[in-house]
């Protein structure tokens, strides 16, 4: 009997260590780099040094931002750099750390592993990366876009600076190996389709990370884009993400397109240059220098789909 007794307890056991080395053989779901090389031209290297900086923001978590000042700007010497962490105390289920994108780092990386980095979430070496670089939306995305970006992250000063590791939490760590897809990239609509061409954009932008509330790192049902994500910042404050679905009374349906535009306009150097933040003062993780640089055009495009979402009463 004791022993049918251990035999039972040793499968009951097996099952659990089965089932995580299951994990470990089945995901990430790995497709190998494309041998492809991105064009180092001068058009590629601008229109990725555009998406990088102002739509899609790599530079924003890739650098260290002044949080003395308002929106916390870059330091110009920091960029790309790495370094910045994700954590706990935001709702991330462990500790993620942005690594290093110069070519100090990526220089023994091929294009086709950088490419499959950012649209698969697989890094170099086969690890899963966390979707606090939203690689799912990424993957949407043209790839001539992404090559693009590529082709202006080989053009950045190289910064020897070596940033710790990402800690998932247990069992996150097991979790996470499931997230990455291959990618299944999209097209960039004509411009002249301004709902479709706003929509690109605003998947580029992974404007949904932060302004739909997270709880345990996933996006709670039903509250897509209508805020409520809380940041503790540097200063002692926290801020919350704003609601923009067309609601009228607690999100942007009110808002005009010259309103939505001139908002982010408003933001961008050298006509605004942010201003000093002492401990306690209002502040906000909202990168505005950046994405203000965006065109009028683009930001005219992205008004124009958020004004096609399910508006969501959400009083922030």
């Amino acid at each position: 009997m004791k022993r049918i007794q251990k035999i039972i307890g040793a499968i009951f056991l097996l099952i659990p260590i089965l089932a995580i080395g299951s994990l470990y053989v089945a995901f990430p779901k790995m497709r190998p780099p494309e041998e492809i090389q991105a064009k180092q031209d001068r058009g590629n290297i601008e229109r990725g040094r555009y998406l990088a900086n102002h739509v899609s923001a790599c530079i924003d978590c890739h650098s260290t931002r002044d949080w003395q000042k308002f929106s916390g700007p870059l330091l110009p010497e920091s960029i790309g750099e790495g370094g910045e962490i994700f954590d706990q105390k935001i709702g991330f289920p462990g500790s993620f750390v942005a690594p290093n994108i110069t070519p100090a780092s990526l220089g023994t990386w091929t294009d086709g592993e950088v490419l499959r980095a950012i649209a698969s979430g697989i890094s170099k070496d086969g690890r899963p990366l966390f979707p606090v670089m939203p690689h799912p939306l990424y993957g949407k995305m043209a790839k001539e876009d992404l090559l693009s970006i590529i082709s202006y992250l080989r053009t950045l000063q190289p910064i020897q600076k070596a940033n710790g590791a990402s800690k998932p939490d247990f069992p996150f760590i097991l979790i996470l190996r499931t997230i990455p897809e291959p990618a299944e990239y999209g097209e960039s609509p004509k411009r002249e389709d301004r709902i479709a061409y706003g929509k690109y954009l605003f998947n580029a932008a992974a404007c949904s990370e932060c302004h739909t509330k997270k709880e345990k790192g996933q996006p709670v049902a039903g509250m897509e884009l209508a805020g409520g994500f809380e940041f503790p910042l540097p200063n002692g404050t926290k801020t919350v993400s704003a609601n923009i679905t067309p609601d009228k009374e607690t999100g942007i349906g009110h808002w005009s397109e010259e309103r939505f535009v001139e908002r982010f306009k408003s933001m961008e150097p050298p006509r605004y240059q942010p201003h000093p933040v002492k401990e306690g003062e209002t502040q906000t993780i909202m990168p505005w220098t950046m994405y203000a640089g965006m065109t009028k055009d683009d930001l005219a495009a992205i008004f124009a789909y958020l004004q096609t979402v399910r508006p969501i009463f959400n009083k922030i």
